[in-house]
């Protein structure tokens, strides 16, 4: 149950209006004109968050327990101009927006006029990426071939593994002063570069310790002030603990939450990254201070359940900062993408969940918070209980907590390097991504855009929808004797764009090594301090750049639409398919009929289908993976859209599947949409042929009504779905449940629908914040029957 405090809480969270804060850009912006040039680029970014933690406003809300804001007060957005120094008519667009303004003054205008561009515009990563890339590169991402995340947010999907909970920051930089005192300048010549980068590392330490000091300072001042003695005794508590933690390493549950949420606010203080930091593997992080607690007598279960309620509010008070151009419409949504796991393994390699495990499930239940987004890990070894306890949660139709096969999940992190201690001790984050937790660098580059490379490939290497010539020229395809043929000339392709993607991808990689460091993040993740180097510079344990593949459902059923109606039953010839397409199947209901119902497609365990698919994936990950980054690791493939298959969708033109021009393409490894008629076990029977260990995580999201799963027998069902699905070795899979009358409503009365929440793709979302084209592509989703 939420407490009357919780209540409060939540709804000043839920209420709150996203604005522009300009505080963190003039402050930043106040050091580099002060030091750059004068020190190392490390020190400087170490002096910006230490000056950053010194002088932002601090907010303590009433009635809170767990404190700290990133901005002035919930939903203060701040901006970060070193990355993107957005210009006084983005400010205007954000503001005016219907969906998801963030409000702007005439006086923020004046200082991002006046202030932030004269010297920002020209040094920030967006203007040096967009610089450095050939004329191919900006051709091909401004076509929408492929996309970069880099260029408006930081490198930094990471998250906290155990250390955080062990050793205070006093300790961290003890650690990083014992590394400076054994650099050998003698022998290394890299000696003076890790200098910097630990002195840099040594400085953001301070900077997290002053921010705890300056909350206990305050506490203590709001507490001389409060005339209930309740709260004045909360506020003495809380400077108690602030003087504590973040500098000496947690000793109860209270601290440990408190410890996290000081580490999350400087690691998306530092930079913005993508995606938002979080604390992994929370309810095994958490159980041994709640275990010595509960049997000390100085914790109840309903006050931990408080104190994570109030930890889910703080997540929930930080929107995403925002976003412009291309890097809108391809994550079109404001969550940060924390996402908590709950179960899974422990280290051992024994049940991971305990009784922590269960609380979470609680909360996550009666908060209903679109942040943080949570998931279960499922393994054999879980009990059914806990399954069926987070699929009560799930089948309620707002979207979490999505499921994750933990053995699938450990077999890829083992399968790319990982020792089985560090991939027991991981897990997910983000919408769908797998990595070693508080060990990894796993950076996500951007998405591919794999039907747009076979619609180029159909039009012998000339983009139809910019009529330029983006790729290279592999025939006239109406001339191909065979589906072999054409296929190969896909293959030639697809090589072309990955070739592209991945040179770019090496030049901002270096780019960010060279230019953005993050001496705090590099704090906390291993083995940035024995090896003296940066996070943005291969000092994690293990370095991944992943490129993410968007609609392997559609291009699958484009290729069987061509091999089986014209190559293979001789039913269409391969240019009045082609015609049809370009009218947009206007005048061609013929073909269309055939194309879009006489076909077998993906999603159905019709092997015709599913073997094509097999093959896609098979060359998009031999194409990608093993290639080296800048960073001593190699790229690596996953497959997710994030709002991407959308914006992918309106670059590309009617397709052979009988999709139409503009149109979504599907989501994850989904099926297109309206192409699986033959149930979900058929559904996850065709995702199952994919080989998930060869990934970094796959996405598969199913629609059922509420009835469907309703009472024992529709939990049972979903429970068996999920595990039929794991067994056959899927990585992930989530759930919308709600009727399409529902949402049909909710898009044609969002006034009576505010609250209604859904399952977008890795994540969960307003209804009546997403774009129409997104809200009709959630409509559009096959509604399943078992």
């Amino acid at each position: 149950m939420l407490t009357e405090r919780v209540k409060k809480l939540r709804a000043q969270s839920v209420s709150a209006v996203p604005y522009i804060s300009m505080e963190r850009a003039q402050i930043v912006d106040s050091v580099y004109k002060k030091y750059e040039g004068s020190v190392a680029t490390p020190v400087l970014r170490g002096l910006a968050l230490k000056e950053l933690m010194s002088k932002k406003t601090l907010c303590i809300n009433d009635g809170e327990l767990i404190i700290g804001e990133r901005g002035e007060k919930p939903a203060a957005t701040p901006t970060y101009p070193e990355l993107c120094c957005h210009t006084v008519e983005d400010f205007q667009i954000m503001n005016d927006r219907e969906k998801i303004s963030f409000k702007t003054t005439e006086e923020s205008k004046i200082i991002q006029k006046e202030t932030i561009i004269p010297y920002w515009e020209n040094r920030s990563m967006r203007h040096h990426i967009v610089s450095n890339m050939t004329k191919e590169w900006n051709e091909c991402y401004s076509a929408g071939v492929f996309t970069e995340f880099m260029e408006q947010r930081g490198p930094g999907h990471t998250v906290a593994d155990g250390k955080i909970y062990e050793k205070g920051f006093l300790e961290f930089k003890k650690e990083i002063q014992d590394s400076i005192a054994k650099l050998d300048f003698h022998n290394d010549d890299e000696a003076l570069d890790k200098k910097n980068q630990l002195e840099g590392m040594s400085i953001a330490c301070d900077a997290i310790m002053i921010l705890g000091k300056r909350y206990c300072e305050l506490a203590i001042n709001m507490a001389n002030e409060e005339k209930d003695p309740v709260r004045k005794e909360e506020l003495l508590h809380i400077a108690k603990i602030c003087s504590h933690v973040p500098a000496n390493a947690p000793r109860t549950f209270e601290e440990a939450l408190q410890m996290y949420w000081f580490v999350h606010l400087c690691v998306i203080s530092e930079l913005n990254p993508w995606d938002a930091f979080n604390p992994g593997r929370l309810d095994q992080h958490l159980y041994p201070f709640y275990k010595k607690e509960i049997e000390e007598g100085t914790l109840t279960r309903d006050k931990a359940e408080e104190l994570l309620q109030c930890f889910w509010v703080k997540f929930n008070n930080q929107p995403a900062p925002p976003k412009v151009g291309i890097t809108l419409k391809e994550s079109g949504t404001y969550t940060d993408f924390a996402n908590i796991n709950s179960g899974g393994l422990k280290e051992d390699g024994s049940d991971g969940v305990n009784e922590v495990s269960y609380i979470v499930l609680d909360v996550i239940d009666e908060m209903k918070l679109l942040q943080p987004s949570s998931n279960v890990q499922i393994s054999k070894k879980t009990p059914q209980k806990f399954l069926k306890r987070a699929l009560k949660i799930t089948r309620k139709g707002w979207g979490q907590p999505s499921l994750f096969n933990t053995d699938v999940v450990i077999q890829e992190m083992l399968r790319s390097g990982k020792t089985i201690e560090d991939a027991r001790c991981g897990g997910n984050s983000g919408c769908i991504e797998t990595g070693a937790f508080g060990k990894e660098a796993y950076i996500l580059t951007g998405y591919m855009n794999l039907p747009k490379i076979l619609e180029i490939t159909l039009n012998n290497g000339v983009d139809p929808t910019t009529c330029r010539k983006l790729g290279i020229e592999t025939g006239d395809p109406t001339k191909f004797v065979s589906y072999d043929e054409l296929y190969e000339a896909y293959r030639k392709q697809l090589k072309h764009f990955v070739d592209i993607k991945v040179r770019g991808n090496r030049v901002i990689e270096r780019l960010y090594a060279k230019k953005m460091p993050v001496p705090f993040l590099s704090v906390i993740i291993d083995d940035c301090i024995t090896e003296g180097k940066d996070y943005n510079s291969g000092g994690a344990r293990y370095n991944t750049s992943y490129i993410q593949g968007v609609g392997i459902g559609n291009i699958t059923d484009m290729l069987s639409s061509i091999k089986y109606n014209v190559f293979d039953n001789k039913k269409l010839e391969l240019t009045d398919l082609l015609d049809a397409t370009k009218a947009n199947f206007e005048g061609y209901e013929d073909i269309l009929n055939l194309v879009k119902f006489k076909t077998p497609k993906y999603g159905n365990d019709i092997d015709y289908a599913d073997e094509i698919m097999k093959e896609v994936f098979q060359d998009y990950y031999n194409e990608v993976t093993g290639r080296p980054n800048v960073k001593g690791g190699v790229h690596r493939i996953n497959m997710l859209p994030t709002t991407c298959h959308v914006y992918f969708g309106s670059v590309i033109g009617a397709t052979p599947d009988g999709r139409l021009a503009n149109k979504p393409l599907a989501d994850g490894i989904s099926p297109s949409k309206g192409a699986d008629t033959n149930g979900p076990t058929a559904v996850i029977k065709s995702a199952a042929k994919m080989d998930h260990v060869l990934t970094g995580g796959t996405l598969l999201n199913q629609k059922f009504t509420p009835n469907l799963v309703a009472g024992e027998e529709g939990l049972d069902n979903l429970a068996h779905l999920v595990r039929s699905y794991f067994k056959l070795d899927g990585h992930h899979i989530q759930f919308n449940i709600i009727s399409r009358d529902t949402l049909l409503k909710a898009q044609q009365n969002p006034d009576e629908y505010k609250n209604l929440i859904v399952r977008v793709a890795g994540y969960s979302d307003y209804f009546c914040n997403l774009s129409k084209a997104l809200q009709d592509e959630i409509i559009e989703r096959t509604e399943q029957t078992f």
